[in-house]
């Protein structure tokens, strides 16, 4: 570390300060700007502006003389250093100027208590008594907090090119990361964990396509899908189609898989990675808006459509701090609104019998559970389904009841939520509507002469036995039921069971 690199560092979150734009775009601007740092250094940049816009409000309070002092870059970097990271004012002094050095003795000997619980969280205000009113004080300062922790590195094993057991002895083969820093994610089949940054871009297994950077949190979203060979499947925000392609692998590269967005820029990287992924069912179609003129003759087509809807992303501040800071009450009134009628679309998209998922990476009930509550007021067509259920059939043992949600501190993904909702076919027999079938028949009765002739036991029990097949009634009467002395026809309910 040196007093330049401090500085290009100030210089960066400062410009990140501005909250105008994504911090990763922006920083991504930084370094092709300047080639000339080394990877370590590009890495000190990245942690510390990232490490301050976590903890920005702690950082603020201890920094500020009063309540109206501005944010000043060099400080929250000072103090990110020292607070933060625990460094020492000796081992810093060559480093600091004369003015920097006062400035690190009155932030170590800064007191911080008593400080509001929203400063503690790292959170502005309105989000801070969102949080409250759905999780209570106690967890919301949990969830809070577990967010200022940076993501690990999770991958996902492209299955049409690997397993997960291959690729894992492979990295420790090469002792790229250590056998003890990486691990096979805890609920997703096909997911690995690396706790330490590697840059994976450049490794081999990478470029194969052999594995894809993949938060587990997403993985076991592709599964929630359950997409079956040959089906027909919309991912209808795709963006970059990091579920898309783990979709397509699931469906083992059979059936047909459409991608929609309204950003060609971001299909352009999807189709970056599709050359990598060995897949041949993706149909990538950009579209201008969720009404696109192009899109009502796939209406009543598709077995299976997720709606990963555009939301506030509160979810992934582990990875992406600035968006608690960029977000305002009116952004989420918008989001709100956007997700509705793009869940509305895609509805139509749905054959009956099919599913349609709706899910977000947000925190709020008013994005998730609000949204799936209000589509079922709406649409009478449609049931939920438990997610539960689905990923016990996909062998995922993940219980979170009938909506999928995920937390940081508890399933240790980004935040999740997923609602599956099934349509009704209003074609399909009872049989495939419920577990138990009533069918009205009519069913001879025989004497008792004729009952002992072909060995039937007299019984006013309803016969129940495992359903096949439904019959026409004219078969279904084949069975005898012995109930009076006198042959005659009488109407009896038959109850098959599914």
């Amino acid at each position: 570390m040196t007093p330049n690199l401090i500085r290009q560092a100030s210089v960066m979150l400062s410009n990140l300060l501005e909250f105008n734009s994504p911090a990763d775009v922006k920083l991504s601007e930084f370094f092709r700007n300047n080639r000339d740092l080394g990877t370590k250094e590009r890495a000190f940049v990245a942690e510390s502006v990232y490490g301050v816009l976590r903890r920005l409000r702690f950082l603020s309070a201890v920094t500020a003389n009063d309540d109206n002092d501005p944010d000043d870059a060099r400080k929250l970097v000072l103090a990110w250093m020292l607070r933060i990271q625990g460094m020492s004012i000796r081992e810093m002094t060559p480093m600091l100027s004369e003015q920097q050095i006062e400035w690190a003795h009155t932030i170590k000997a800064k007191s911080t208590e008593n400080l509001p619980l929203a400063v503690q969280a790292d959170v502005r205000d309105w989000l801070w008594e969102k949080l409250v009113a759905q999780y209570g004080e106690g967890e919301a300062l949990i969830i809070a907090r577990s967010m200022h922790e940076s993501a690990t590195l999770d991958l996902r094993v492209n299955t049409i090119k690997a397993t997960r057991d291959e690729v894992l002895e492979k990295f420790i083969a090469e002792n790229t990361t250590g056998e003890s820093s990486i691990s096979k994610t805890p609920y997703s089949p096909i997911g690995l964990r690396m706790p330490l940054r590697l840059n994976i871009g450049r490794h081999v297994l990478f470029t194969e396509g052999k594995v894809e950077v993949q938060d587990e949190g997403s993985q076991i979203l592709a599964h929630l899908v359950a997409a079956k060979r040959g089906m027909m499947v919309a991912d209808f925000c795709a963006g970059a189609g990091g579920k898309t392609l783990a979709i397509g692998a699931l469906m083992r590269n059979t059936g047909r898989l459409y991608a929609f967005d309204v950003s060609e820029k971001r299909l352009h990287n999807l189709g970056q990675r599709l050359k990598r992924s060995g897949l041949s069912n993706l149909n990538a179609q950009s579209i201008s808006s969720e009404n696109d003129q192009k899109l009502k003759r796939l209406n009543g087509k598709f077995d299976r459509v997720l709606v990963d809807a555009p939301c506030t992303g509160l979810g992934t501040l582990r990875r992406n701090p600035d968006l608690k800071w960029r977000q305002t009450p009116q952004d989420l009134v918008e989001l709100t609104e956007k997700q509705s009628r793009i869940l509305e679309r895609a509805a139509k998209f749905t054959k009956p019998g099919g599913r349609l998922i709706y899910s977000t990476c947000s925190l709020l009930s008013d994005e998730n559970e609000d949204i799936a509550e209000r589509f079922l007021a709406k649409n009478a067509d449609f049931k939920l389904l438990s997610a539960s259920e689905i990923l016990s059939q996909q062998q995922i043992n993940l219980d979170t009841g009938n909506y999928l949600k995920l937390l940081p501190h508890t399933h240790h993904t980004d935040g999740f939520f997923a609602a599956v909702f099934e349509k009704l076919d209003p074609k399909a027999s009872p049989a495939k509507e419920s577990k138990l079938e009533v069918v009205a028949v009519e069913v001879p009765v025989v004497t008792k002469t004729k009952a002992k002739k072909e060995n039937i036991t007299e019984s006013n029990d309803i016969a129940i036995k495992p359903m096949t097949k439904p019959k026409a009634p004219a078969k279904v009467a084949k069975e005898k039921v012995l109930k009076e002395t006198k042959v005659k026809r009488t109407p009896v309910k038959k109850v098959i069971k599914a």
